[in-house]
Parts: C-alpha cells; structure tokens; sequence
C-alpha cells in the first residue's frame, strides 16, 4: 500500500521589511515629483500600514543648540556644565497640508517632526560640511520633508505630546562637562505609516513652481529616542504605551 505523501507544512509569509530613512526619502522625493507635475497617484498606497524605523543626525558641528519646534537640538548647558538634549513637536493642526482634516474632525490633533538634512541618506552627521574660510555665515535650508503624528478624535491619547518636549540632561563626571560624540547625536522616530484621507501617506504642498514641494507623511508613532552618535547606544527612549 502506497503511503500518501505528507501533508505540506503552511507557507510563513514574512512581513514586509521595515522602512528606514532612505525609504522614507525616496517615497517623498516621488510625491514631490507628482504633485510638482500635476500627476494624482492611482490605487492603493503601498506605504500606509508600513513600518519605519527612521533615524536622524543632530547636534552636528556648529548647528548644536539650535532649538526649533520639529527639529531635535543639543546645547551646551555652561552653568550646569550639562548637554540638554531636547525634541518639542511642532504643532502642524492649523498648517496648509493638514488643516482640512482636523477640521473636517478626521484628525484632533498633528505633532510634526521634520526630517533634518533630506539630501543626506546616511544616518550620520555630515562629515564635508566644515565650514570654508572667509565664507559668510550660512543659513540653513528650509525643511521640506517631515513626519506628522496624527491622532484621532476618539483614539488613544497616549503619546500625544501636546506641546512637552522630549529631554534628557547628560552629566559629565564631577566638575567636567560631558564630552559630546564626535558624530553627534541621532534622533530615532519609529512606527508605522498611517495615510490623508484621500488614502495617500504622503502629502506635498509648494506655494510656486519654482519652489521645492513640502512633503510630509501621516503616521501613528510608536517610539521616540535619542542614540550616541559615535557607538549608536541608546541614551533615552519614550514609547507609546
């Protein structure tokens, strides 16, 4: 008597990859070329419902201690001899790109956290960027590409910063000042794309077409944290739940 063969074990799917910050930067560099040409995507976004995982290089060269809403900053602290690490989330409710969903009560509140550098791939600092002799003061390039937390009207609050920044104060030892990463500091921002109501993830905006488009993408953030810049440990980290 023939035995029958054995039964196939059941195929594992794997979960799709998780999206890092050259992901996250070609994706935009796509819908800012769409928009820019007047191109509306079709179908499904395969963006929405993915995962990231994207890091950011700040407290670099002379721009450590720059302190704005969205961008990550460290400063040097003379008379406590400290380093504050410091990220406030912008407040992007009332902005162009997603004002009409939070009236239209889709969204209760966006907290916005802009991807410093997007010409930079890489995961680290800049290293050609000392600055040239006799070269007058530079002036940083606008932010065009960002993450913005959503978060529903009759969702979960946790998480929402409404207006606390993330901080950590690095101590030196005794009386001597901590001594910064040769390669700065990197923000960590993870979780999973979330998408506009017309169903996109990405959304871009320019007020003319000389100007490079603004794009920013809807999330739902799970994970905030700061790393070293020099061994990427991990100094503080605040999650969702």
């Amino acid at each position: 008597m023939i035995e029958p063969p054995p039964p196939e074990a059941p195929k594992v799917i794997a979960p799709p990859p998780t999206l890092g910050r050259a992901d996250l930067l070609a994706a935009a560099a796509a819908a800012a070329s769409s928009y820019a040409a007047g191109i509306a995507p079709e179908g499904a976004d395969p963006l929405a419902g993915r995962s990231f995982t994207i890091r950011t290089p700040f407290g670099c060269l002379a721009s450590a201690g720059e302190t704005k809403p969205g961008l990550a900053s460290a400063a040097l602290r003379a008379k406590t001899k400290t380093v504050e690490l410091s990220l406030t989330p912008a407040d992007w409710a009332a902005s162009p790109l997603a004002a009409a969903a939070v009236e239209a009560k889709v969204w209760d509140a966006v907290e916005g956290y802009w991807i410093d550098r997007p010409w930079l791939q890489t995961e680290a600092c800049p290293q050609g960027s000392a600055a040239v002799e006799d070269a007058p003061a530079s002036t940083p390039s606008p932010q065009t590409v960002g993450l913005a937390a959503v978060f529903e009207p009759q969702g979960s609050r946790f998480g929402r910063r409404n207006g606390r920044a993330y901080s950590f104060t690095a101590r030196g030892e005794r009386e001597t000042p901590p001594v910064a990463p040769a390669n700065g500091y990197r923000l960590v921002l993870e979780g999973r794309f979330a998408a506009f109501p017309d169903g996109r993830a990405i959304r871009c905006r320019a007020d003319s077409a000389d100007q490079r488009p603004v794009c920013i993408a809807a999330v739902q953030l799970d994970r905030v944290a700061f790393e070293d810049g020099d061994t990427g440990g991990q100094i503080s980290e605040w999650r969702k739940d």
